[in-house]
């Protein structure tokens, strides 16, 4: 899960104020990424065969722990790769091997996407409680968006993950609805006491307008929808893009950490960015990429602005959660202030006014 910002850079600049009515004790029991010292990252991939030659980078993941770590000897052709260590309890077993999978199957299908290592057999691995995979090192910049040649470029590789990922069903991973993403998130943060009483009634008259019109708009033509498996994340921090005049230039896919089913335009809108032109401009470029490749439903861009109003219903869940985290209170300051809370009241009333305007037509 990637970042939204939701606050105004002067919001983040004060000082934290905890006005919950029930903030978690961040000191109450050490975080299980407690246990996860540089000896014990260094011991999993001893225990796989593979030699660290010292060098040892945490790179920048919230959801999971990913630390880049340089090798005595390559593992198939890798002078250094990226560990990651799963969130403990948030995905299973079987759901971390399916998104495993899909990645392969993208692999044969020549998609350009960066692949857990196959080792002793295995893509998921376990050490020290934690399960981890470990994948190459792959270098590259975020994408220009406002190059249309490069969305096009995306839109291509993007309607090739869509036709693997239409091949067959995710069996243990979840679907991107309103449940997961709207409801359930809502009724965890009430549950738990998030929201500060001065703000909860206008968050509250907020959220069920909202709800109900996400409701109302993806309720419309459901019945002839297509799911698919998605990337299900695919925003520009999670495309790394090398000039194309090197050998395998143009995008590489990262972090397939949140595939799961759902429509493709999922996988379209979060690249989106701007005034309405400048949107309408970048969506025809990505479908004109796209058709190129496999048909696009144009029925489905109805669906980007519920789309984006569940992934920022479900983002402040995500903190929340989190919160006994360490690197969570330090890299969110300012999650969990009424300032914060009004913030997400306007971006609700927003988004509103979004849902009710006529989708891009393209």
């Amino acid at each position: 899960m990637t970042q939204v910002r939701t606050t105004s850079p002067a919001q983040e600049r004060r000082l934290p104020l905890r006005h919950n009515r029930r903030m978690i004790d961040t000191r109450a029991a050490p975080h299980p990424y407690a246990e996860l010292t540089p000896d014990r990252v260094m011991d999993a991939l001893t225990d796989l065969g593979m030699w660290p030659d010292g060098r040892l980078l945490a790179l920048s993941s919230y959801e999971n722990r990913v630390y880049r770590v340089h090798l005595d000897e390559p593992e198939q052709g890798h002078q250094a790769v990226v560990l990651k260590f799963y969130r403990p309890g948030r995905w299973s077993r079987a759901q971390i091997q399916e998104e495993h999978d899909f990645a392969a199957e993208l692999v044969a299908g020549e998609v350009p996407v960066v692949a857990p290592l196959c080792i002793g057999g295995q893509t998921l691995h376990h050490s020290a409680g934690f399960d981890f995979s470990v994948s190459p090192l792959r270098g590259g910049r975020r994408p220009e968006l406002d190059d249309l040649e490069v969305l096009e470029w995306i839109g291509r590789f993007l309607a090739r993950i869509h036709t693997v990922g239409a091949s067959r069903l995710f069996v243990h991973r979840p679907a991107l609805d309103v449940q997961t993403f709207a409801l359930e998130p809502a009724q965890w943060l009430k549950a738990h006491q998030m929201i500060p009483l001065e703000v909860e009634r206008e968050w509250q008259t907020a959220l069920t307008q909202a709800v109900d019109l996400i409701q109302t708009q993806m309720a419309q033509g459901a019945a002839d929808r297509r799911v698919l498996r998605l990337h299900g994340d695919c925003h520009p921090g999670n495309i790394l893009w090398t000039p194309t005049d090197l050998p395998g230039g143009g995008p590489h896919f990262v972090d397939l950490d949140d595939a799961r089913m759902g429509p493709a335009v999922q996988d379209l809108w979060m690249l989106l960015s701007g005034d309405r032109p400048q949107r309408t401009a970048q969506l025809s470029a990505l479908v004109d990429g796209y058709e190129q490749v496999r048909d696009f439903d144009r029925s489905e861009l109805h669906l980007v602005e519920p789309l984006r109003t569940l992934r920022l219903i479900h983002y402040s869940a995500w903190l929340a959660r989190r919160w006994e985290d360490p690197i969570f209170p330090v890299n969110f300051p300012w999650f969990g202030t009424p300032d914060y809370w009004r913030g997400q009241v306007q971006m609700l009333q927003e988004q509103i006014e979004q849902m009710q305007e006529a989708p891009l037509l393209v």
